[in-house]
């Protein structure tokens, strides 16, 4: 035990004000937020009465909140689909091993950089939908290069669809973040196994299919578990892009509006709680695979 002691305790004292500092500003006000779920309280004077799941079923049955479950789905769908197929194929074309490959993995990795703030800045305006003139952005190029059909009102077209083009600046932000997942994957294969399907007869493309392929599903799932909690708890670039855009609202925006615009802090505080048990939905999983895995091996 003393041996224990001794050996764990430098290091032990050294992370004791990170652990404690966590344990207090993330786990000690989860759960403070979600007593508050639990209670009617409302406006600037705190109230901690016990209302038991009323607020939950309130919530379920309230037609904002069902449109912005529905806006999240349709968002998460096209935003992990997107900014995987387009990370994979950056990462398939660099894997071949291009001329300045540098250059172009911090092209593609910049966006990264980039705050959602300033990336809804940046996309706000490639969206506009303005007519005449006053238009810019992606409809001015597909003007300017006589693709009219391609002109869209984005995220202010009536269709349900309408919050899909928000996928495109957040794809654009995190395809690159993809990108390198997908390439550090691909080039983790031992050549020794593409070499010995090559001398069976195997061409490049099926060395891909058969040999690489089944070996990037680690990747794959890390990618799509943190998308998925990413678009869970975006918040920034639906506010900074719109802003009172109903087409595009979601649970998030919901949470922030209904919080500290009425004062509905009971409500805010459970759909808070709502979206913390949809990202644990996603991540515990993957954590208890990746436990498994690591046991196995």
């Amino acid at each position: 035990m003393k041996r224990r002691l001794r050996a764990w305790g430098p290091g032990l004292l050294l992370v004791s004000p990170s652990l404690l500092a966590l344990g207090v500003f993330v786990y000690v006000f989860l759960g403070w937020n979600i007593r508050v779920s639990f209670t009617s309280w409302r406006g600037q004077k705190p109230v901690y009465d016990w209302v038991g799941a009323r607020n939950y079923t309130e919530l379920f049955g309230n037609e904002r909140f069902q449109i912005d479950v529905r806006n999240l789905a349709v968002f998460t769908l096209v935003f992990i689909g997107g900014s995987l197929a387009l990370g994979f194929c950056m990462a398939l074309l660099l894997e071949k091993g291009v001329r300045g490959e540098n250059f172009f993995r911090s092209v593609f990795l910049f966006p990264m950089a980039i705050s959602f703030i300033a990336t809804a800045i940046i996309w706000r305006w490639l969206l506009n939908n303005g007519s005449g003139s006053s238009t810019a952005g992606l409809n001015r190029l597909f003007a300017n290069l006589g693709l009219e059909f391609l002109r869209s009102d984005w995220h202010k077209t009536p269709s349900t669809w309408a919050i899909a083009a928000i996928a495109l600046p957040a794809g654009w932000a995190l395809s690159g973040y993809v990108m390198a997942l997908f390439l550090a994957g691909m080039r983790a294969v031992p050549e020794e196994l593409r070499e010995a399907a090559r001398v069976d007869g195997a061409t490049e493309p099926r060395v891909f299919w058969h040999v690489v392929r089944p070996l990037l599903l680690p990747v794959l799932m890390s990618a799509v578990v943190i998308l998925a909690h990413i678009s869970m708890k975006t918040f920034d670039l639906f506010y900074a892009i719109d802003q009172g855009n109903l087409r595009i609202d979601t649970p998030a925006l919901y949470m922030w509006f209904t919080t500290f615009q009425p004062g509905f802090y009971a409500r805010g505080a459970t759909i808070a709680t709502l979206l913390l048990f949809g990202i644990a939905v996603v991540i515990v999983p993957y954590i208890w695979y990746s436990i498994r895995s690591e046991r196995r091996q």
